[in-house]
């Protein structure tokens, strides 16, 4: 089970490279008071620790007394984000642009109202190069407000240009709002629920995404409208299990990048994330040569400035980059070849756990107990699968469900038939309390009550019987997310067969390639 501490100040902390501490340190030794130099001391120890533990924290430097803690808890935090705060980052734009606000507030304190406007020029030119409208509206409102107190004559008409720029910075303003509270919302109803689980709730997604979507949403222009566009319609695709419309809208939200080339360096996490719905949605139409061509593209990404020097872009892309490739393997059918991973991503859970989320972390739960699972180690998948059952949070009730019937599925593989009896009703209450079971999940329940009363000799019948139940769902797409969570019959042609699932895979690919 992941760990995570919630104090944000050892976060933080943590979170700082090398140079960052050592630039802190001069910072605060600017100052000689006393409360500096113990904040510099509280520094060191959370420094050494490996996790938050306030008890042993006060135990070893009893210089600090708990009444004192909270207090310079807050002067270091402060401190910390001050001395990053003077490290200047030239790539950042939103950092330059609060700069140029900062000095033109300056003058305009000053009474040098001329060389504000200037100041506010500067900032204007670019922040409409990179698309950043919340920053122009700022800058008019402080124009305007520099105009009233302040006769200018800078500009002929001054008063109407103003007012045009304004009016067309708030119409952009809400249409950037609109998209982007229904991207955000359509996200958060995944997050919660997964893929929809029946008509009522396609209906229900449906109704709220026609009713929400701007009316002139289809002609927009600019970066922000049209990114947040297909955000939009890439999650509603994807909640509907509509996987050609999930792949067109993230191949969208990547191609403008390429129409505003300057925003790669602004909106990095964005376009990260749009590769990676990229690669998925390649994965769930079972496309390999494109997700191989996507992920070489994304790997070569991963060696550029824009990621090696920010963190957030490196852990973003680290995760994402192993997603892709644990799922290229279920798509080859290398599951021994995907566990080699396996160690790595045990490192990286762990090193970077304090920044990833829990969604996250099940994900790759879930990832490598069907690793195991396919290669035919139960037992490990299942030990995965607990941490998933095991976990209190939240979030991904579909995951919950199908990390259930994986587990009940491994343990019916070991032969631990005990326990079996038990785990078919306890996830039967399960999803059907979540209201999950799909004709897929029933037709699997079904066979295995029934396997109880039937011979090994009998089985294989059976075994064919459940396919031809099953297939006769595949094109459904309410039936969809059963196969893309759990691949149902590539496990049954591996009982069949009598081989283990990754050579079914393979054996299917082999095939597909000698008809192409």
């Amino acid at each position: 089970m992941f760990n995570r501490t919630n104090d944000a100040l050892f976060q933080l902390i943590k979170s700082l490279e090398k140079s960052e501490k050592r630039n802190f340190k001069l910072f605060v030794k600017r100052n000689s008071g006393s409360d500096e130099l113990k904040s510099i001391q509280l520094f060191d120890a959370l420094d050494k620790m490996n996790d938050y533990n306030e008890a042993v924290l006060l135990k070893k430097n009893p210089s600090i007394t708990k009444s004192q803690l909270s207090n310079l808890k807050a002067l270091l935090y402060k401190q910390i984000l001050g001395s990053l705060r003077i490290i200047k980052d030239d790539n950042n734009i939103e950092l330059q642009l609060h700069e140029l606000m900062d000095h033109a507030r300056i003058l305009f304190n000053k009474g040098l109202y001329l060389q504000s406007l200037k100041a506010l020029d500067k900032l204007k030119v670019l922040a409409k190069t990179h698309n950043q409208v919340t920053y122009l509206q700022q800058v008019l409102f402080f124009e305007k407000k520099i105009e009233v107190l302040y006769i200018t004559r800078s500009i002929q008409n001054r008063a109407n240009l103003l007012t045009q720029e304004s009016d067309a910075v708030c119409d952009t303003l809400y249409m950037v709002n609109k998209l982007s509270n229904l991207s955000l919302q359509l996200y958060s109803w995944y997050i919660q629920h997964g893929h929809a689980r029946n008509k009522g709730d396609v209906e229900s997604i449906t109704q709220y995404f026609e009713s929400s979507l701007p009316v002139d949403a289809n002609k927009v222009t600019g970066f922000y409208e049209k990114l947040y566009l297909h955000q939009s319609y890439c999650w509603y695709a994807f909640i509907r299990l509509d996987f050609v419309q999930y792949y067109r809208q993230c191949q969208k939200w990547v191609d403008i990048f390429e129409e505003f080339p300057d925003m790669l360096t602004v909106e990095t996490a964005s376009y990260i994330k749009g590769m990676h719905n990229l690669m998925s949605a390649h994965f769930d139409l079972r496309n390999e040569i494109k997700m191989a061509e996507t992920i070489k593209k994304f790997e070569q990404f991963a060696r550029t400035k824009a990621v090696k020097q920010n963190p957030n872009s490196r852990i973003l892309v680290y995760q994402y980059l192993y997603t892709a490739r644990i799922n290229y393997h279920f798509l080859q059918g290398s599951f021994d070849d995907g566990l080699r991973m396996v160690p790595f991503l045990e490192k990286m859970l762990k090193e970077y756990g304090l920044y990833l989320d829990a969604h996250r972390v099940l994900v790759f739960y879930y990832k490598i107990a069907s690793l195991y699972f396919g290669s035919g180690n139960n037992s490990k998948a299942i030990d995965y699968l607990n941490r998933i059952i095991n976990n209190k949070a939240d979030l991904r009730t579909d995951l919950q469900c199908y990390a259930r019937l994986l587990h009940l599925i491994a343990h019916y593989e070991l032969g631990n038939f005990e326990l079996l009896e038990y785990l078919i009703k306890s996830v039967y209450r399960f999803m059907a309390k979540m209201e999950n079971l799909s004709k897929v999940e029933e037709a699997i329940f079904d066979f295995l009550r029934k396997s109880f009363k039937v011979g090994a000799h009998a089985l294989k019948p059976e075994f064919e019987k459940l396919i031809v139940k099953l297939k006769k769902y595949e094109g459904n797409p309410l039936e969809a997310r059963a196969f893309a969570y759990l691949d149902i019959i590539s496990w049954l042609q591996s009982k069949i067969s009598g081989v283990q699932v990754q050579d079914v895979i393979k054996q299917r690919n082999a095939e597909m390639k000698r008809n192409l």
